[in-house]
């Protein structure tokens, strides 16, 4: 029988109308219950600038939201604004992707 997950009470920050939620060094941007994949953001290393700790390099997965284990695309980029900016591209093209192959 499929998992059927809970959503967590509260609100959560969105972008562009789906939940980012970041734990500890793990950023997941997408809806675990209603999008067939989400982004996932993983800060592997810090660096300083400006006299604070920033990310520095940064693990980008688009995952399988009912699998999270199912990496579908992964790579690192240098830095959380690329990071996040290619995760979005690729996201944005998977889910595309995906409801032109259901309909």
């Amino acid at each position: 029988m499929a998992e059927t997950r809970k959503p967590v009470d509260g609100q959560y920050l969105t972008y562009q109308g789906k939940p980012l939620v970041r734990e500890d060094d793990t950023i997941i941007y997408g809806d675990l219950n209603y999008d067939p994949f989400v982004l996932i953001l993983e800060i592997l290393s810090y660096k300083e600038a400006g006299g604070e700790k920033v990310p520095d390099v940064v693990q980008v997965q688009i995952v399988d939201a009912k699998d999270p284990n199912k990496c579908i695309q992964s790579t690192q980029k240098n830095g959380l604004h690329d990071a996040f900016a290619l995760g979005c591209t690729w996201l944005d093209l998977k889910l595309k992707k995906n409801a032109m192959e259901d309909q």
